[in-house]
């Protein structure tokens, strides 16, 4: 299968464009929703919105279309594509803008290539294969989720089930092209209110149990930041107190610990919650502990097929592959917590939810080619019986 050419690649950068300028933050993805039903139905495509949005908070669902392979392949041989449609909350408008050969923002704010430069790639991998050149190798399932800045709420509340595809891709992790991620983390999130006694600071202090008193002993004695390097603790916030003039009555702290080792994020948020209950057992204080596991972690075979046969398409193009483990979650997560092999792929966005979000015109038709490498590659192997399904 040829390289993108000189009019997809222009195509691309002006689908890409297009899909920045169109706000989009978490549980606001109709309009971006509507924008990719068009463009898909305008190739042919049935397109499907299932009813993850009232589920997630969101008010648009996940999107959902299939692109036949040849008769000659089993119905199951196909591979997914898939890419979310939020972004992190905006503080300016999206005005994409092309300097020094890369998009930025032309406003103090994020410019949303993450993800949008994934669903821009996977709109002309569709547009390509819905040409009329005949079916490509291998069918190809495409999907956009919502709220995946959240948690991956969508993806979660995706049915895999109902998937013909052997294994997929996600193309949602912002370092240079030609990273595979095999490992991501299990993600424990901690919620600890504290409740002391409240008094006049000035008059009875003594009458008085501090919950931030408490809450700062319990933060000064853990271990927080890199643990390891596949390990990270971190405190996000601290909301408590009324006044200046009264002793804090109450205090809420959230925290997470995330690492590819499950047992090591489960041993960690226990000595977290010890943490809490000791300076609370030292302050006079009451503890309310919530703890949740968001994410599950995973590590993936080296020789997993949906491995091989990424390291083959990025090898075609001229990127080396590179095995990493992340901190991040995508939702590869949530596909793999469901049973679905699915594996994350650098998508070269740089400083993603950063005033300075940049990608290069070179990364994202790059990551053109390479999606359109994928689908040759995955139905040479899936036609030899090779497949993670």
């Amino acid at each position: 299968m040829r390289r993108a050419t000189e009019a997809e690649r222009e195509r691309l950068n002006e689908t890409f464009a297009a899909l920045c300028r169109i706000e989009s933050p978490s549980g606001h993805e109709r309009a971006c929703a509507d924008w990719i039903t068009g463009e898909l139905r305008g190739m042919g495509l049935e397109v499907e919105e299932d009813d993850a949005g009232p589920r997630v908070g969101s008010d648009a669902g996940n999107l959902f279309a299939r692109i036949a392979g040849p008769t000659t392949l089993a119905g199951s041989d196909s591979i997914l594509m898939c890419a979310h449609m939020d972004t992190v909350p905006l503080t300016a408008p999206v005005e994409p803008v092309r300097v020094d050969g890369g998009w930025t923002n032309a406003n103090d704010g994020i410019l949303g290539a993450d993800n949008k430069s994934a669903v821009a790639v996977i709109l002309e991998v569709a547009r390509r294969l819905t040409s009329g050149a005949g079916a490509p190798p291998v069918g190809v399932e495409v999907l956009f989720t919502v709220c995946e800045e959240i948690s991956l709420l969508g993806a979660f509340a995706f049915d895999v089930g109902g998937l013909h595809s052997r294994f997929g891709y996600v193309f949602d992790h912002a370092t240079p092209i030609g990273e595979i991620v095999t490992a991501a983390p299990t993600l424990h999130r901690i919620v600890a209110e504290l409740h002391g006694r409240a008094a006049h600071a000035g008059v009875r202090p003594e009458a008085g149990r501090s919950a931030i008193a408490a809450a700062a002993r319990a933060i000064a004695a853990m271990q927080l930041g890199r643990i390891d390097p596949e390990t990270t603790t971190n405190i996000g916030t601290i909301h408590g107190g009324t006044a200046i003039n009264v002793v804090a009555e109450r205090c809420r702290i959230e925290g997470e610990v995330r690492s590819v080792d499950r047992d090591r994020a489960e041993a960690l948020t226990t000595e977290m919650v010890d943490h809490f209950q000791n300076a609370a057992d030292a302050g006079e204080c009451d503890l309310d502990v919530t703890l949740e596991r968001m994410i599950e972690g995973y590590r993936i075979r080296p020789r997993a097929t949906e491995v091989t046969v990424a390291e083959e398409a990025l090898r075609s193009c001229g990127y080396e592959p590179t095995h990493i483990l992340t901190g991040g979650a995508s939702d590869a997560n949530a596909f793999r917590a469901a049973g679905f092999a699915c594996v994350n792929l650098a998508d070269g966005t740089e400083r993603n939810h950063e005033p300075t979000e940049r990608i290069s015109a070179d990364a994202l038709e790059g990551m053109l080619d390479v999606a359109i490498a994928l689908v040759e590659e995955a139905g040479t192997a899936l036609a030899n019986g090779d497949g993670a399904r």
